[in-house]
């Protein structure tokens, strides 16, 4: 990276490290297409005015203006990725594009009430065994600003197996849930710049990074009771990535990479290494707040703050839900709440 904060990655390709802001993640990679058309985006970044300021250096930097922007596609909607999107929009009349499954939550986030996620929350993890002192302050907390509350709304549907309409350029959508249930990865049928082997390159947003296991929870929705098996769509939607080969992948995190098969293999190896620690855990009964309380995360327990925690917890559950479905474990009868053992 330059002191700009951008790089070429040659065709036609360049990214510029967009800051998220108090995060350890440190920043989001948004990628510039040149298209016959004008600059198109893949993501983002955040929405704070830091991080606008970074995104619009970085494309004059990279020989455009953020009033230049043809197009914005979005791989999933979580607001490292989304949250400028709408500036964008308001300063180049850009369109958005976007999977239907997350355009769904972007428009329910715009309907819901901030208090009605805080009951919703208060529920779930209730329902998972959480101790009252952790959730009560959901109950009395009613602020009325969250970030991320009014993101964009898009205006183009992303439909997985079809090209995008980028005018000079081969970007088809391959859908792959887990992360979020609309998360795509963009796979540029073209050959590569220097020639690496394999087949194109691949924008992955957050479902394949070099070094970090992206978080895999449960689909939030107050108002779907659909019993959905996220981890389960993401290690289906990782062999297919691991199917197309690209010749480099290009994530919203982190660097680029080659041989995205082999570091599919280690997320599928290091998920069923997860699974089997549970199931060994499950030899008794424990409620999905106990089995995150167990688990191994990159610092203790009792080091993890407030929000994390509600994010363990959610991923415990989500590895205990493809626990479930694969038979391997049972929610006891009776028990509340709810906790599950080993069958």
């Amino acid at each position: 990276m330059t002191a700009t904060q951008t790089f070429d990655h040659g065709g036609g390709v360049r990214s510029v490290a967009v800051p998220i802001p108090d995060n350890p993640l440190g920043h989001t990679l948004v990628y510039v297409v040149d298209t016959d058309r004008g600059p198109v985006l893949v993501d983002t970044g955040w929405d704070d005015p830091g991080s606008w300021d970074t995104l619009a250096e970085g494309l004059v930097a990279c020989g455009t203006s953020a009033a230049e922007v043809h197009g914005v596609v979005i791989t999933h909607h979580h607001p490292d990725h989304h949250g400028l999107s709408g500036q964008v929009r308001d300063a180049s009349g850009a369109w958005i594009a976007m999977h239907e499954a997350d355009a769904a939550i972007v428009r329910r986030t715009r309907e819901t009430r901030p208090e009605r996620w805080f009951t919703y929350m208060a529920a779930k993890l209730t329902a998972a065994g959480a101790p009252e002192d952790h959730v009560a302050p959901l109950r009395t907390v009613r602020r009325r600003t969250l970030p991320g509350l009014s993101p964009a709304l898009p205006d183009r549907e992303i439909v997985p197996g079809e090209l995008l309409d980028l005018a000079g350029r081969r970007l088809r959508a391959i859908w792959t849930p887990g992360h979020t249930p609309g998360h795509v990865c963009l796979h540029l049928e073209e050959d590569h710049p220097a020639q690496l082997p394999g087949h194109g390159r691949l924008f992955s947003g957050d479902h394949l990074l070099p070094e970090i296991t992206p978080h895999i929870g449960l689909y939030e929705d107050p108002d779907d009771a659909t019993v959905t098996d996220p981890l389960g769509d993401y290690l289906d939607s990782l062999e297919r990535v691991g199917r197309l080969s690209p010749a480099e992948v290009l994530p919203a995190h982190q660097h680029a990479f080659a041989d995205a098969p082999s570091r599919v293999r280690q997320l599928l190896a290091h998920h069923e290494e997860r699974l089997a620690g549970l199931l060994a855990l499950l030899v008794e009964p424990h409620t999905p707040w106990q089995l995150a309380e167990l688990m191994e995360w990159n610092r203790p327990w009792e080091q993890i703050p407030y929000g994390s925690r509600n994010i363990a917890v959610s991923e415990a559950e989500a590895h205990l839900r493809r626990l479930v479905k694969q038979g391997r474990a049972e929610p006891v009868t009776g028990s509340d709440p709810v906790t599950y053992v080993a069958v």
